[in-house]
């Protein structure tokens, strides 16, 4: 006998009915089976929750990641002798009454994923005292299906499938337990304890070393962008950061004075390199004992406010280094430890005395705060607001985020916190402290926007106003190449916000430094890679990455550098207009090629290009061309050769045209072709339909408005651009203080319309002028201004 049920929102339905074994409940339903309970709650018709625990067991837990309230929904459930299926109008779920197999269908039926049978597993684990469990889920993929995700990996790979990741955050490793599917779902594994990721020939498991439960949500988006629409609507969404933060940055590890960060700044503005944004990294707070004491005591650094002010007047702005770790000596650590929050286990930096390796007759005492406190985070706050937000510090380097755990032992995770052992909460470590300096923030002021950059990250983190880089990597051609599929698999976990130190951190592979023409080569290719990033920052420690360390202008590598950071402020009205369509429509700034050409195969797993915005593409160059070794009185040397022009190859997606942006000449899609690639060119291709405005030259980004924009129309397709603007720096941009400036191509009529203006804000444009460039590919390209005032305008080619 069959079964079937409706849950309307206030009533339950039932329609014929066998032997009741279950609960209905708010969200679903409630089983047993083999003394395990099986809970499947829905949170919107595309979005499902599975719990699964001990029969015996109570479950009260409160995620860290999800911040979505279920939604009221129409629900039907049917059972039969076999199945209890639960069903709303987008998403069908199985759930085996034998085997607890549950299986995912879409709406039309179509299977999409399923669970392996027998593959919940619960063992009973002893943590730090408390009984609890080690938990693991097995699911069975298709053998030609490629996933993305599961954060920030420094191993190379496009797709994830084929290997076991043990999942602990570290300094190049941010991890996310979150994948998607090219078919189109997506899987986050809501649990923060050390968890291993396996995929194999026996198929997909996540297991945890601590959990109450098995505690899973699968989602349901149709495309990458859909599931990542999904996951942010599960997980938070992302504020916009201001204009000025994707400017070009410098950075070192470390500048010693106030005069000399501040020279940096003077010197770009002499040399007529623009710049936006300067970093102050450790130690302008002293000794280590002193260590993160938010405030400057470093006698180097005498007068902070003049210090933040001569940056302001320079039109730059500055972030500051902040950790989550407290030298002794400091008020911090004092009002900490007398409240019993601070963790004791071995951290950065280990001894008291600045030296390396560290002379442990002199232990620095540092130990990392308990973030998952929310006592600690109000004080945490409270002293970085006295020091330096009362300053007018523009945001903050948020380094050790993951954090530093140095010598590590297993017991070590037994360390208590608020919410349990450290090993409980252990990934979530990141999400914590990030989330309470941007929570403190924004409730302090809505007339700055938070920004944060931060090395570590965790499931849900970019609703926090963070930018993460991938850690301290070392200068290399391989590591260059392995930043690409690191941030392209981060941004896929729904994050969207990532970036690299330019140039690579470590140069211990060039002992030379800057004397290297290699390392000189390295720089400039990471640099025009950095371009194309959601931050754009030079930083390292060994050498200073400034310009100006790379020779004078007519120089190839300082002209390579220069055209590259004088492009990025050419593009900033079409990456500002990008932000706003990853904060308003859950889109991603960097975008591996798999989510825009899935119908193409040959995307599945290219590990070397991207998708910049929704209409450039990018292939940086990560092979040494120029720089060739020459013996030299029996000794061998290496010297810079520009003499031939070498090239790369490139793979254009199928089903479009594309553009050379540098040449304009026309390329059908589907292909590998080869692109010269002299030191100051890095291939970038722009898809046929695409519309991308262009703006000033300027020495920072707010120097001048964007009254004249450069409007190209790249045909043979038809295409649209919204273009955005608000005030650059508050939040009424959430109040609707914002404009779009609609442009649709129309290929087949060779007409271009620029729609009415929607929206207002203090300050905005009502009357400007549009240079509307025309590219086919086959003419010269065809230029023609337009005055617009706001109403629409229709331009015929």
């Amino acid at each position: 006998m069959k079964c079937i049920y409706w849950i309307g929102l206030l009533s339950l339905f039932i329609v014929g009915c066998g032997t009741k074994n279950y609960e209905k409940t708010a969200l679903g339903l409630k089983t047993s089976i083999d003394s395990t309970t099986v809970d499947i709650q829905f949170f919107s018709p595309r979005i499902v929750r599975i719990l699964k625990y001990p029969q015996d067991s109570v479950i009260d837990k409160k995620s860290l990641s999800v911040v979505k309230t279920p939604e009221k929904m129409n629900l039907n459930i049917s059972e039969d002798e076999n199945y209890f299926t639960i069903s709303s109008n987008s998403l069908s779920v199985k759930l085996n009454r034998k085997s607890g197999e549950i299986a995912y269908a879409d709406s039309n039926g179509n299977s999409l994923f399923t669970e392996a049978a027998p593959g919940s597993d619960f063992t009973p684990n002893n943590d730090a005292g408390e009984s609890t469990f080690k938990v693991s889920q097995s699911f069975q993929l298709e053998p030609d299906e490629a996933i993305y995700g599961l954060g920030i990996l420094q191993q190379g790979k496009m797709s994830q499938r084929n290997q076991e990741v043990y999942m602990v955050q570290g300094n190049t490793q941010d991890y996310v337990p979150f994948f998607q599917s090219v078919k189109g779902y997506g899987l986050f594994w809501d649990n923060y304890s050390p968890t291993t990721f396996k995929d194999d020939a026996d198929g997909t498991q996540f297991s945890s070393e601590v959990g109450t439960s098995i505690d899973y949500y699968f989602m349901l988006g149709g495309n990458a962008d859909g599931v990542i629409a999904e996951m942010r609507d599960l997980t938070g969404q992302a504020p916009m950061f201001p204009l000025w933060t994707f400017g070009f940055w410098q950075s070192k590890e470390r500048y010693k004075s106030q005069e000399e960060t501040v020279g940096v700044v003077e010197k770009h503005r002499e040399l007529g390199v623009p710049i936006d944004g300067i970093i102050q990294d450790w130690q302008y707070w002293g000794d280590n004992y002193h260590w993160n004491a938010m405030e400057f005591l470093n006698p180097q650094f005498p007068n902070p406010q003049k210090f933040v002010d001569d940056v302001h007047n320079l039109n730059a702005h500055m972030i500051i280094s902040i950790w989550s770790s407290f030298g002794p000596e400091t008020k911090v650590y004092k009002e900490l430890k007398g409240k019993d929050m601070l963790m004791n286990f071995a951290t950065w930096p280990l001894s008291g005395k600045d030296v390396w390796p560290p002379d442990m007759d002199y232990p620095s005492g540092v130990v990392v705060y308990d973030p998952y406190n929310p006592e600690a985070r109000d004080i945490y706050w409270k002293y970085l607001n006295n020091g330096l937000f009362s300053l007018g510090m523009d945001g903050w380097w948020m380094d050790s985020t993951e954090p530093d755990h140095l010598n590590a032992k297993p017991e070590d995770l037994d360390t208590k916190t608020y919410l349990g052992s450290f090993r409980k909460v252990r990934n979530a470590f990141p999400l914590m402290t990030v989330g309470g300096v941007y929570d403190h923030q924004r409730d302090v002021t809505s007339d700055k926007r938070v920004f944060i950059l931060t090395r570590s990250a965790f499931a849900g983190q970019q609703r926090y106003g963070a930018n993460t880089w991938t850690g301290d990597v070392t200068s290399s051609w391989e590591a260059l190449k392995n930043q690409i599929p690191a941030g392209l698999n981060f941004s896929m976990t729904g994050i969207p916000y990532w970036n690299t130190d330019i140039g690579g951190f470590f140069l211990t592979k060039y002992p030379k430094k800057l004397d290297d023409p290699d390392y000189k080569e390295l720089y400039a290719r990471w640099l025009q890679f950095g371009t194309f990033s959601t931050m754009m920052r030079s930083h390292g420690a060994d050498a200073p990455r400034e310009i100006f360390q790379f020779g004078k202008k007519g120089d190839a590598i300082y002209d390579a550098i220069e055209k590259f950071i004088h492009l990025r402020y050419s593009l900033l009205p079409y990456i500002y207009s990008t932000s706003h369509d990853v904060t308003a429509n859950q889109s991603s700034m960097t975008r591996a090629l798999v989510m825009d050409f899935t119908s193409d195969k040959n995307t599945h797993d290219i590990n070397n290009q991207y998708m910049f915005g929704k209409s450039i593409l990018v292939a940086p160059v990560t092979t040494s061309m120029y720089t060739k070794d020459v013996t030299v009185g029996g000794k061998s040397n290496k010297i810079e050769d520009f003499s031939t022009v070498k090239s790369s190859e490139v793979y254009l997606p199928a089903n479009s045209a594309w553009y050379d942006f540098w040449t304009n000449e026309k390329h059908d899609g589907g292909k590998t072709i080869s692109k010269e690639t002299p030191i100051d060119i890095m291939p970038l291709y722009v898809k046929a339909g695409s519309i991308i405005p262009f703006g000033p030259q300027v020495q920072y980004a707010e120097e001048k408005d964007w009254s004249n924009l450069e409007i190209r129309v790249y045909a043979g397709a038809n295409g649209e651009f919204n273009l955005y603007e608000d005030e650059n720096d508050n939040y009424n941009y959430e109040k609707g203080a914002f404009s779009l400036i609609k442009f649709t191509w129309d290929d087949a009529n060779k007409k271009l319309t620029i729609a009415k203006r929607e929206g207002s804000f203090d300050g905005m444009l009502e009357n400007r002028s549009f240079n509307i460039v025309f590219v086919d590919g086959k003419n010269e390209p065809i230029s023609k201004s337009i005055n617009y005032k706001g109403d629409m305008v229709e331009l015929q080619l």
